[in-house]
């Protein structure tokens, strides 16, 4: 059952939280944000990630030691005035999220293709095979 909420604060949290199967809602701010999607293809990997309300300038994508993270940061500010130049309504909004993906130490940032288009970006991330480690034998010298 869903249940009112007054400023983003639940009116029956203290009640509803005495419940033995806990709560009744998820409070993850992040399940509405970078859903993803990811499709294995003979090539590599597809990932689409929703981003709403985001701009291409607003995200940025790093790679580094095998993890690639995207990251998304945003704000604005509505002011709406009277003809007296008194606040009617104010609204501010700031946010950043953020998603971290292991996609192995042997890709390198150019095997990563990205594509920002109506609120979704689209990564492509090739396959590619570990190096098999060769085996170093280190011995210890030993005096006498």
């Amino acid at each position: 059952m869903l249940m009112p909420s007054i400023f983003g604060e639940h009116v029956f949290d203290d009640f509803m939280d005495g419940f033995p199967f806990g709560s009744y809602r998820n409070d993850s701010a992040f399940n509405t944000l970078m859903k993803t999607d990811i499709r294995d293809t003979d090539q590599g990997y597809e990932l689409d990630i929703e981003m709403p309300g985001f701009k291409k300038e607003d995200i940025k994508a790093e790679l580094k030691d095998g993890y690639l993270t995207i990251q998304a940061q945003t704000s604005s500010d509505r002011d709406e005035k009277d003809d007296k130049g008194r606040y009617i309504r104010r609204e501010r909004y700031s946010g950043s999220c953020q998603r971290r993906f292991f996609v192995g130490k042997e890709v390198t940032q150019e095997d990563i293709k990205a594509k920002f288009d109506n609120g979704i970006l689209r990564l492509t991330v090739p396959k590619k095979e570990a190096l098999p480690k060769t085996e170093e034998n280190r011995y210890i010298a030993i005096e006498g």
